[in-house]
């Protein structure tokens, strides 16, 4: 009598997993995804959503200065006394940013950024990266086209950028310029050349415009 002898199992591609584990294979059947709390799913969307800024407070010629700096360039130049106020002003502008200190690289630029205020004439070393609506920065532009030591009327610029009738909303874009002095917004005067208002005072303006060779008013 012949002794039985059991087949070996053959087993197909599909069902491997099952034959080489004894367990049933996990192909083609849905898998639940693992819940995420809604409190976790936000945090996770914060940190995606966040930006990382080198910023730094340093004293000035004109003041405190506040400079930032993103991964594309200078996004902020911001004048003052008080360093909450500045402080504060800076989160308004950058509500997802998370503030970290210069690296070496951020610290020369900033010291760029000290030195252009000392001599506002000459040109920014550093790349901008200024934050705002299409038409503000129409007139951030226009603004760095008017050439050191020389002036422009709000109504000026707002010629310049094909919007004669934009004169008020010309102001209200300077008024709403991040980088001071590499943005010169210093160099607009009213129209019957007085100086106007400026975003971090008008004595910082008369400064910035003497340093430049301009005659002011006292």
């Amino acid at each position: 009598m012949r002794p039985n002898r059991q087949r070996p199992r053959r087993c197909s591609w599909k069902s491997a997993t099952r034959c080489a584990t004894g367990r049933p294979s996990l192909e083609g059947r849905a898998i639940n995804p693992v819940a995420i709390p809604p409190r976790a799913q936000s945090r996770a969307r914060d940190l995606a959503s966040a930006e990382f800024i080198n910023c730094a407070l340093r004293p000035s010629s004109l003041g405190l200065a506040l400079i930032a700096a993103s991964a594309k360039g200078v996004c902020a130049l911001l004048l003052g006394d008080d360093p909450e106020a500045i402080e504060a002003d800076f989160r308004r502008r950058f509500p997802n940013a998370t503030q970290i200190g210069p690296d070496e690289r951020c610290a020369r630029v900033f010291d760029a950024a000290l030195a252009l205020i000392d001599a506002p004439a000459s040109a920014p070393v550093f790349s901008l990266d200024a934050r705002g609506t299409a038409f503000q920065r129409r007139v951030w532009q226009a603004l760095r086209e008017i050439a050191p030591g020389q002036t422009a009327s709000y109504a000026d610029v707002a010629r310049r950028i094909g919007a004669p009738k934009a004169t008020r909303a010309v102001a209200a874009a300077c008024a709403a310029n991040p980088v001071a002095v590499a943005i010169p917004c210093h160099r607009v005067l009213k129209s019957d050349g007085s100086l106007s208002g400026y975003r971090w005072g008008v004595d910082r303006k008369r400064a910035l415009l003497q340093r430049e060779g301009v005659r002011v008013a006292v």
